[in-house]
């Protein structure tokens, strides 16, 4: 590795009512994978802001190779060789696979927009990431996993020294993430510095040279050598104190069937499913991306119709129409998008959490009660920890783990008894995941029903009473906490898993 790339000093940033950097710096040289991390809220997106040309620091400099650099754009940032590969996706659903990757930088021929040259780089960088994915697609038609590849192939695609990726797996399947890990390397070996932020610990430890923490907008510390570091160590660093298990599973009784799933097909669920579960339980769902968990929790939530089969609630017949049918029997859906599906962005983070409960208010006639609305937004802000500067500060300013928060103190407000958690977590760090754990718990033993997905697999066993495990839009296995082991999970989970024999079945 050579002399730094990128410099940062001394940066510092303010939005209203909160410091949000106050003196960080540090360096990456060429050919260094540099980890960043910290919890929601410590700075790192603010910081992969200001390097991308989104922000403008109210302090301090930054430096690309020796040469200091004060960008007021992103298309600033880019001609430096900067390139950032945001968690949120920055990608326009309505334009192609190619559009989107060569977006500002379309190649031309006599003046005119070179079509076939578009498509035909898109598809050579696609088939490097080793995606299956027809460059003339539109992009909102893909997965949430697709795009975060075409992402990181617009972002490849701009020939760039210094990468930032922010929580580039968080979407991803496993193949994908060890396409990604085997690109970076690749970019490291050409003398790119990377800087990668991940809540992910052990994709820190297998892919960077260094870490450096960040907590409450500052840098409080530097681990340039790997090997002499712990995950102890690394969690004392971010969350000031030490998490020994993040998880603290909390056992409790279940009472009677709340939800009956029986022979429910639909689109993305293509093999009948059938399993029960009981109020006070927490139901976890486990499988790769694509293995039908969302599309599942969907049609249970209306927002895709049921092909076949039968859903029960309290032993009562349902078939949700849409949401607002779904929301009004109960049920309550946090989905794996936060930014798309969950949150309101420019709404305050009060009227975010109020929004359900209108529906519930507006039988007791057609006028909303403010003021009722402000005091159960502030108790639930209370009861949830959720860090906004005022409920009237902008959701989307809020970091993803105090989002999360807030839409779960949405259906708190909606009295919602069955609670739909699509990656609950996703993208957040282990200081706020422990509390959402907690959280999550605490609604269980007031008699709430959970269906917990996720693809984290240490999660869903630290958190679950019993897992579905899900493959191919079916049902694989249906294992209580106690069988679950890691190898099965996967075995279950991995699409040629149905060759071989099951003995958890």
């Amino acid at each position: 590795m050579s002399s730094a790339a990128l410099t940062l000093a001394d940066i510092g940033k303010q939005f209203p009512g909160v410091v949000a950097l106050d003196g960080v710096g540090f360096s990456v040289r060429a050919g260094e994978a540099r980890g960043l991390m910290g919890e929601n809220g410590a700075g790192k997106s603010t910081l992969l802001k200001i390097l991308g040309g989104e922000y403008r620091p109210d302090a301090g400099t930054v430096a690309i190779n020796g040469t200091d650099h004060s960008f007021v754009s992103p298309r600033e940032s880019q001609a430096a060789g900067v390139a950032i590969i945001h968690q949120e996706l920055q990608l326009a659903p309505d334009l192609s696979v190619a559009e989107n990757m060569l977006l500002g930088a379309f190649p031309t021929r006599f003046g005119l927009l070179d079509r076939k040259t578009t498509r035909d780089t898109a598809a050579a960088m696609l088939a490097r990431l080793g995606e299956d994915i027809d460059p003339d697609t539109r992009v909102g038609a893909l997965s949430i996993g697709k795009r975060q590849m075409v992402e990181i192939g617009k972002a490849l695609l701009r020939d760039a020294r210094i990468i930032a990726f922010d929580e580039p797996t968080s979407s991803l399947s496993a193949r994908e993430t060890e396409t990604l890990k085997r690109i970076i390397a690749e970019l490291r070996a050409d003398g790119r510095a990377i800087l990668y932020v991940s809540h992910r610990m052990e994709e820190v430890f297998e892919i960077c040279d260094s870490v450096t923490v960040l907590r409450d907008g500052r840098h409080v510390a530097d681990f340039p050598d790997m090997a002499a570091l712990t995950q102890d160590m690394l969690i004392q660093a971010m969350a000031g104190r030490t998490i020994a298990d993040i998880y603290d599973y909390r056992p409790r009784d279940h009472g009677p069937v709340s939800v009956s799933i029986d022979g429910v097909t639909g689109p993305g669920v293509r093999e009948p499913v059938s399993f029960e579960v009981r109020s006070g339980e927490i139901l976890g769902l486990f499988g790769l991306v694509g293995a039908g968990r969302s599309e599942l929790m969907k049609l249970l939530y209306g927002a895709e119709p049921l092909a076949s089969g039968s859903v029960h609630f309290d032993g009562v017949p349902f078939r949700a129409r849409d949401p607002r049918a779904a929301i009004a029997a109960g049920l309550a859906l946090c989905p794996e998008d936060r930014k798309a599906e969950g949150i309101v962005p420019l709404a305050a983070v009060a009227e975010n959490i109020t929004l359900a409960r209108r529906n519930l208010q507006s039988r007791k006639g057609p006028f909303v009660d403010r003021g009722d609305e402000a005091r159960q937004a502030q108790d639930l802000i209370a009861l949830m920890r959720v860090k906004t500067a005022s409920p009237d500060t902008a959701i989307a300013t809020l970091s993803g783990g105090n989002q999360q928060k807030a839409i779960i103190a949405r259906w708190l407000a909606a009295d919602a008894r069955i609670l739909l958690m699509d990656e609950p977590t996703r993208g957040i760090d282990v200081g706020a995941r422990s509390e959402i754990y907690a959280h999550i718990y605490r609604l269980a033993e007031e008699g709430r029903t959970i269906l917990f997905a996720s693809s984290d697999m240490p999660e869903v066993m630290g958190v679950a009473d019993r897992i579905v495990v899900m493959r191919e839009g079916g049902v694989a296995g249906i294992l209580t906490r106690d069988e679950a082991t890691p190898e099965l999970l996967l075995r279950l989970a991995l699409p040629d898993a149905a060759a071989r024999p099951n003995p958890a079945l």
